[in-house]
């Protein structure tokens, strides 16, 4: 879709808070590409150029920002839910995959070509793979020296370049000045408890009910939930999220900064920070949840800090109550004696008996592990219709169950998890119709949260 030109310098006269995130500004007599909402003067029409991504901005030779650092910028809209392997592409990205793997290796878990990928980001972005690729690098690695005093070597490694030399050398290039020449005009500032950065989302945001949903959930062992914040184990470390005004908080305490990039993927997968809340309030605004959302402007979908672990929660939590799932969580936790939650090969040699579930759900807990331990299954990054499929071939895996799954960990934005008990009774209470369920599309994950939380 091509961005309007009227409508984008439209807004960024009015440095309209509501397009940050969906194009950037490249101003042709400074290089220099920003935010709708940059401070700066407005430029002249005919020194403007419009991106929808910075990589397609940076490609084209600008350099950021630094008033208003597009580092800051929330996700782009519309890539966070869609399902085509572009979007699928752009998340494992953020989750660092490419560079642990490289491109090729990123083309590998996508099941296609570099060929072809990079044909297809060309065509949706403006440019390839690994120009993407190197943009978050460097964004990330720029908002991590503005806010943080990690030695530039670890910023290097954290931001996933392979070498310091690398990293001065491609920020050199494509900025016009090195990580120390940026150092030296900031502020960092570390925290006492470890790595502080902000995360960025598109306002509102409803903290309080995401904190509350994650707190009735939360694991012994390995979650703690306040009505502040979100701690949760990880390996090699610890991680907190704290809402504030216009960001969401995130301290890291690890000891490989290189698994910085997809503790930030997680943790804005976790707490859907890449919604675009006025699209869906602009259709479910329009049906008979529109009392709901303005009671609760701004609630989100909790999503999945691992994609197996959540699985792991769908089934567990069948037929039983919310705190009754927790407990059995709990103990499998417990009894696979992990730090933070057991991986698939983890889980698929934990002796699951004597916790309190059936044979039967015990059954399809190792038979979900061993698929996934086999990568026969990907959960965090796999075509998400052919997810579904495979979770229905899993003994004991019904439509509820992988409904529920789809919503939160394969972040489907109309998932919906048909024959919800509490969804019946909300819906029953509102005198809605299960006709109307269809009006609710493309958003029926972000209807089913409001239906539950009206409960």
């Amino acid at each position: 879709m091509e961005l309007d030109f009227d409508a984008c310098y439209t807004a960024v006269s009015a440095r309209d808070g509501r397009f940050d995130g969906r194009f950037y500004t490249a101003v042709t007599s400074t290089g220099i590409y920003c935010r709708p909402i940059c401070p700066a003067r407005t430029p002249a029409r005919k020194n403007v150029t419009f991106y929808r991504y910075a990589a397609a901005a940076e490609a084209a030779g600008f350099r950021p920002c630094r008033r208003c650092r597009p580092e800051l910028s929330p996700g782009a809209p519309g890539w966070d839910v869609r399902a085509d392997l572009v979007g699928r592409a752009l998340r494992l990205i953020d989750a660092g995959i490419a560079d642990e793997q490289g491109v090729a290796g990123l083309a590998r878990r996508l099941h296609v070509t570099e060929r072809h990928l990079h044909r297809l980001f060309v065509t949706e972005l403006g440019t390839g793979p690994l120009a993407v690729v190197r943009t978050r690098r460097l964004l990330l690695a720029k908002q991590l020296l503005h806010e943080t005093s990690l030695p530039v070597t670890e910023i290097a490694f954290a931001a996933g370049f392979g070498s310091v030399r690398q990293f001065n050398a491609t920020m050199k290039e494509s900025y016009g000045f090195t990580p120390g020449d940026l150092r030296k005009t900031t502020g960092a500032i570390r925290g006492a408890s470890g790595l502080t950065l902000r995360l960025s989302y598109r306002p509102p945001y409803d903290a309080a009910t995401m904190l509350r949903f994650l707190a009735a959930r939360a694991i012994p062992g390995v979650e703690t939930v306040t009505e502040t914040s979100y701690e949760r184990v990880i390996r090699g470390g610890t991680m907190t999220l704290k809402p504030a005004a216009d960001h969401i908080l995130l301290t890291a305490s690890i000891d490989d900064t290189r698994q910085l990039a997809g503790v930030v993927s997680r943790c804005r997968r976790l707490f859907d920070l890449d919604a675009d809340p006025e699209a869906i309030a602009a259709t479910l605004g329009q049906t008979s949840l529109a009392p709901l959302l303005a009671a609760h402007p701004g609630l989100r979908v909790p999503g999945a800090y691992d994609g197996f672990e959540m699985a792991v929660r769908a089934v567990v939590g069948q037929q039983i109550s919310v705190a009754g799932a927790r407990t059995i969580l709990g103990r499998i936790v417990a009894r696979a004696e992990t730090v933070g939650f057991p991986t698939a090969s983890e889980l698929a040699k934990t002796d699951l008996t004597g916790l309190g579930m059936t044979n039967r759900r015990v059954a399809s807990l190792q038979a979900l592990a061993e698929a996934v331990a086999s990568d026969e299954l990907d959960l965090d990054g796999g075509d998400p219709a052919e997810t579904q499929d495979s979770l229905l071939a899993l003994p004991g895996f019904g439509p509820w169950t992988v409904g529920y799954i789809a919503l939160r960990a394969l972040r489907d934005p109309d998932a919906w998890p048909g024959g919800d008990l509490g969804l019946r009774r909300s819906m029953e209470r509102l005198g809605i119709g299960e006709d109307e369920v269809e009006t609710w599309r493309p958003w029926r994950a972000y209807a089913a949260l409001h239906l539950w939380n009206g409960v």
